[in-house]
């Protein structure tokens, strides 16, 4: 099956996307980055929540809402595109439904709880010759993209250590599945922020070999990790710190860079879902826009000068992917990453249970 819509009359029409859940995944970032990119089209929303319901209707007036995927899979042939935003536990067999009917499919990270499946989906996907990708949305942060671009200008000279924390201050357990100990979840703080810094670094410094990790639980009755420490070693020679939690009462720096030339240091996380939380969206005139006094420093030994941040673009994905639906140009993300990511995560828990460095196993 082509699922690039080609013709003069088709390739005008906006790409129909069906939404999986209008959570905080979906309100906050997939639902107003849909709206917001040029050629796609919020056609439909799966939620049985009355308050979400009245949010979507609120805030997406022209898009329909469903009460449960069986009504969406109903209406494949008037759909383009469908993305999955549901609790982790429903993230492969949503996105199997959506490969049977024939849709292309964004899975929100990560792509699956276990790396088995992962692999396993991306294969089925293949076969059938459906796109799928995953939202690794933080491939967009402008802090990231600033620090890639230092990079890769060699500003820093040879990276020796790459920094990266994701820390918050939630001393309380808020009750949700992201706090269930139930495996499908795939819940704790090296799932749900480690996916994240997980991604940036192999994206930044390539395949790893070694992975060192401590996975704690913190606060009283706490089922899940929130707060751990992830040392990769990677390929070139770089080794990689990631630091998430929910239990740091002072944060750290988000990035510090040191290579042999000089090094870049910034603080604050990137403000593009403070924003869309806010209700702001890519485009509007001052989108994003970081102040002066936020630049991260770059330099050595005292001599540092400020960096202006780049603006995030979360909004990239979604223009790439329907650049992808219309012409086959390649996906935002590679689902393949994705997986590999899990695979890290889950060997970064084996380490930490059993108190050691392990190498990362050679791909099949």
């Amino acid at each position: 099956m082509d699922h690039r819509r080609r013709g003069t009359d088709m390739g005008r029409a906006p790409l129909r996307v069906g939404l999986l859940g209008y959570g905080i995944a979906g309100r906050v970032f997939h639902a107003p980055l849909v709206a917001a990119t040029p050629g796609l089209r919020l056609d439909a929303v799966v939620t049985r929540d009355p308050e979400r319901r009245a949010q979507v209707t609120a805030e997406h007036p022209d898009a329909r809402v469903l009460d449960d995927a069986d009504q969406l899979w109903q209406a494949a042939d008037t759909l383009d595109l469908v993305v999955v935003a549901t609790p982790n536990r429903q993230h492969v067999p949503m996105a199997r439904a959506a490969i049977a009917a024939g849709l292309p499919v964004v899975v929100d990270k990560p792509l699956a709880p276990t790396a088995a499946e992962g692999r396993a989906l991306v294969a089925e996907a293949a076969a059938a010759g459906v796109p799928l990708t995953s939202f690794q949305n933080r491939r967009w942060d402008g802090d990231f993209l600033t620090v890639r671009r230092l990079v890769e200008a060699g500003e820093l000279g040879r990276v020796a250590r790459f920094e990266s924390r994701f820390e918050r201050w939630r001393p309380a357990i808020k009750p949700g599945w992201r706090e269930s100990a139930a495996p499908g979840e795939a819940g704790g703080a090296l799932f749900d922020l480690g996916a994240h810094l997980v991604d940036q670094a192999v994206q930044l410094f390539g395949p790893v070999q070694r992975v060192y990790a401590e996975v704690d639980r913190r606060r009283p009755g706490a089922e899940v990790d929130d707060d751990a420490f992830v040392a990769l070693t990677h390929a070139g020679g770089v080794r990689s710190h990631l630091w998430m939690s929910a239990v740091t009462a002072q944060l750290g720096p988000r990035f510090r860079v040191l290579g042999d030339r000089a090094a870049y240091t910034t603080y604050g996380l990137d403000p593009q879902e403070a924003a869309l939380r806010d209700g702001g969206r890519p485009g509007t005139p001052g989108w994003v826009e970081v102040d002066p006094d936020r630049y991260g420093r770059l330099g050595a030994d005292g001599e540092l000068r400020a960096v202006p941040t780049e603006a995030g673009r979360y909004q990239d994905f979604y223009a790439q992917l329907a650049a992808t639906l219309r012409d086959g140009a390649p996906l935002p993300v590679d689902p393949a990453d994705s997986v590999g990511v899990v695979e890290l995560i889950e060997l970064a828990h084996q380490a930490a249970a059993q108190g050691v460095t392990l190498p990362v196993p050679p791909l099949s």
